[in-house]
């Protein structure tokens, strides 16, 4: 087996695509990504190209990677004997070290980000420091809030792009999400795609919001989802997070998935009333001197 770098989107698709269709829960974060690159453009998520990577064995693709700006590495779990999976991680670690390619931090499955987050370490002297866990869930049966919150929901349009961009800016601050990208084309690309539903009170004002990304692979992500401080504790993040799902399942999704912070109790409590199940634990680290 082998460790492959691939510095274009359609190649790395051409070589990666069945692998990543092959589990499109756990590979949603690269499918997700891979499209948004694919539909806006090697610069959607900054100024320099992406990179990415696969490892191949036995003709078969075993494992996928990629880093967009600012070059965290995201890496998939990887297909191989357990036996196997360490020297493997020590593998990558060597090649991307070699290479000369500094990572401030990596996201994996939790299994797999500890064990390459360890090779790193030994290989370049890094401090490996854990930043986040999170929870990835998948929707069940859809559970609306009982009460529901006063309001409806709708789907942002045009005219609701400066809150957009405000909204997105001021969630990735929230959040420590410096990967974000520029919110300016974020708005942009989800009014065109009806990707963001908005909850408004009786007289129409907007409370919170909640994203999704375009379907791929039979499956829909709901990020981000978000309701300013002054809105908060009123059910209303619920309601747009029912509705988002809600409009991703009349869409025909297949799967409907969502990241949490297990850190933050209040969300992971929200998603699980109204019909989320936990996956899989995921780590994201970072990498230190």
């Amino acid at each position: 087996m082998r460790w492959v770098v691939i510095e274009d989107l359609g190649e790395f698709l051409g070589v990666a695509g069945t692998f990543l269709h092959s589990r499109p829960v756990l590979h949603t974060v690269p499918l997700t990504v891979t499209e948004t690159l694919r539909v806006r453009g090697p610069q959607a998520y900054g100024a320099e190209a992406p990179v990415f990577g696969v490892l191949e064995g036995g003709g078969a693709v075993r494992g996928a990677w990629f880093r967009t700006p600012p070059y965290r590495l995201t890496l998939t779990p990887l297909a191989v004997a357990e036996a196997e999976e360490g020297a493997m991680l020590e593998a990558l670690a060597e090649q991307l070290a070699g290479l000369g390619h500094a990572l401030p931090g990596m996201s994996a499955e939790q299994a797999t980000a500890g064990a390459f987050a360890e090779a790193w370490q030994r290989r370049t002297g890094a401090k490996a420091e854990l930043r986040q866990r999170q929870q990835l869930y998948r929707l069940g049966e859809l559970t609306p809030p009982s009460p529901m919150p006063q309001g409806r929901a709708r789907v942002a349009g045009a005219r609701d792009r400066e809150l957009l961009v405000r909204w997105h800016e001021e969630f990735a601050e929230a959040v420590g999400n410096v990967a974000a990208g520029d919110a300016e084309s974020w708005a942009d690309a989800r009014i065109r795609s009806g990707g963001v539903v908005l909850w408004e009170t009786p007289d129409g004002a907007p409370v919170s919001m909640a994203g999704t990304h375009p379907m791929v692979a039979g499956q829909v992500r709901v990020a981000p989802v978000y309701t300013p401080a002054g809105f908060r504790g009123q059910g209303y993040a619920g309601a747009a997070t029912v509705a988002a799902s809600r409009g991703a399942l009349a869409a025909g999704a297949e799967d409907v998935l969502l990241f949490t912070d297990l850190a933050n109790s209040t969300s992971n409590g929200l998603y699980r009333r109204v019909g989320y199940r936990g996956v899989a634990e995921f780590e994201v680290y970072d990498f230190l001197g």
